[in-house]
Parts: structure tokens; sequence; C-alpha cells
């Protein structure tokens, strides 16, 4: 397999620089217009064949990787979307309840109120009696 150091010095995967050859009788040139390579390939090297099998399985690999990448971010996007949905619905019931909430408040409220002070004032008035009575 070509590796980096295998380059010459000022060769390049991509149009618009010198073509890029390796040892192994690989070489690459751009196609006017276009993104692509040309890929040529020196017959007088036998080894090859084993390099490209190679390739092919971890093309193959790397598909198999994206392609699973692929399936977990779907499933993570359904997943947020239905929380989503979740996080929408509990909301709006809080809403309607604080609504409720703030009506009944205004409509029995100012009785609540009463009734906690007048507590207030006959559990200061039994503490007040007890302190005096056992003295």
């Amino acid at each position: 397999m070509a590796s980096s150091s295998n380059r010459s010095a000022g060769g390049s995967f991509y149009g618009g620089a010198a073509p890029y050859r390796s040892r192994e009788g690989l070489s690459t040139r751009p196609v006017a217009g276009s993104d692509e390579i040309q890929l040529r390939i020196d017959p007088m090297h036998g080894d090859l064949d084993d390099e490209i099998t190679g390739l092919r399985s971890q093309v193959r690999q790397l598909r198999n990787v994206a392609h699973e990448i692929g399936s977990e971010a779907k499933f993570q996007k359904d997943f947020l979307e239905q929380l989503q949905m979740i996080m929408i619905k509990a909301q709006a019931g809080v809403k309607n309840n604080i609504r409720k909430l703030n009506k009944s408040i205004i409509k029995n409220g100012s009785n609540h109120i009463v009734h906690v002070v007048l507590f207030a004032l006959l559990c200061f008035f039994l503490v007040y009696m007890w302190s005096k009575l056992f003295r």
C-alpha cells in the first residue's frame, strides 16, 4: 500500500498539482474540470492485486462503519424528537395547572390567609398560656 513516504516531492492526490506516483507502479493524473482522479496501474508489479484486495476490504469496512453511524444518528434523531414532544406536552400540562391554581387562589385565596393567621395566633396564645401555667 502506498504511504505518504512513498510520494514524490511536490506530489498531490488532487487535481491542479503534479501527478502522484508511488514506487509500486501506481500513478494518478487529474481529469480536466473535475475532482476525479484517474488511476493507472503498472502491470510489472504483481503484488498490486494483494494491495487492491486489501484496499477493497478496508473500503467495505469503512462503508459498514458509515452505515452504522448513519443508523445510530437516525435513531438518536428520532429519540430526540420524541423527547421534545414529551417535553412540549409536559410544559403545556404545567401551564394549564398553573393557570387553574392561579384562578383557585384568586377565588379562595383570601380565606386561606385568614385561616393561617388565626391558626398562628391560636398557637401563640396556647404557648403563652402554657408558659404562664408551668412557671
